[in-house]
């Protein structure tokens, strides 16, 4: 699902969201980004950027207007080009350090490992593969400036170093959580596994207010995390119906049940069942012949 909405932002200029928090909207929108990347500044002693979004000369000019000087800490939710690619110069125009998770492929689970010795090495567009922070942070960890504090939540799925951040009754979710679309799961770096239960994690985490890393804020979080569930449940029976009458590989299930997407969303559709297919198949509930793969024959086992 994909909502559209007004857009109440400006490139280059700093909305104020709530007290000691603000958002600058980056130059980058696609059919991937929406408007472009939401870039947060918490704080006012001592202020953290949130995802510094993608390497362009004129975001950063923004950032640096609007942080007055007063730039501590560059906090990366995770490493696709969009989120974290003006981190290193913003660092270097601040002197602040930057905090994520840690480089692209920390977090990747043993699956998609494997799959990733296997030969499964597309699918990973977008990666800021030379991204690696200051500090790597933990599950649990807290980051405090002079009138802030987050608490680190390791949220892997979208990708495996993917992080959240709990602000008080405020959250920070990255592209976990948005309101206007749905998570992109593509393996080898993303999976759905772990997404589930990311979801599933969020959902012990009271919040009124998600800060997603595009589009709008998600006003009822415990409801939008019901509808990731239930949309990857109802993805899931499609698939699993799908198979039925017999073996098919992604693209066809792809073409089957994705027959009203653009052309253009085609290839993140075929990764989202594809991320569907290895949940099914290390549940046992699917087998892939020859082997796990993209180009596999996946049937249904029960």
């Amino acid at each position: 699902m994909t909502i559209m909405a007004e857009n109440p932002y400006r490139v280059g200029k700093m909305t104020q969201l709530a007290d000691g928090l603000g958002l600058i909207l980056a130059p980058n929108p696609s059919p991937m980004t929406y408007w472009g990347t939401n870039t947060y500044l918490l704080g006012t002693t001592s202020v953290a950027v949130i995802d510094p979004g993608p390497d362009d000369d004129s975001h950063l000019a923004a950032i640096l207007r609007h942080g007055a000087g007063s730039i501590s800490h560059i906090i990366v939710t995770h490493s696709h080009v969009d989120h974290s690619a003006l981190a290193p110069r913003l660092a270097a125009e601040t002197g602040a350090s930057i905090y994520a998770y840690g480089p692209a492929h920390r977090g990747r689970s043993d699956v998609m490992s494997a799959l990733v010795t296997n030969g499964l090495t597309h699918g990973g567009e977008g990666i800021d593969r030379g991204f690696s922070p200051d500090v790597a942070l933990n599950d649990g960890d807290v980051i405090t400036g002079a009138d802030w504090s987050l608490r680190v939540v390791h949220t892997p799925g979208h990708l495996g170093n993917h992080l959240c951040l709990v602000w008080g009754d405020r959250v920070f979710t990255g592209d976990h959580v948005m309101a206007w679309a749905s998570s992109l799961v593509s393996p080898p770096d993303g999976d759905l596994t772990d997404f589930m239960a990311s979801c599933s994690k969020l959902q012990t985490i009271p919040a009124k207010v998600y800060h997603p890393g595009h589009g709008l804020p998600v006003m009822d979080p415990a409801a939008r995390l019901q509808w990731l569930i239930d949309h990857r449940l109802t993805r899931e029976a499609q698939i699993r119906d799908a198979l039925v009458n017999g073996p098919q590989t992604p693209a066809a299930l792809t073409a089957a049940i994705y027959h009203d997407v653009l052309p253009a969303l085609q290839p993140a559709a075929l990764r989202n069942v594809l991320a569907h297919l290895i949940d099914l198949h290390q549940r046992s509930l699917v087998s892939a012949d020859p082997t796990l793969s993209v180009d596999a024959e996946f049937s249904r086992k029960n």
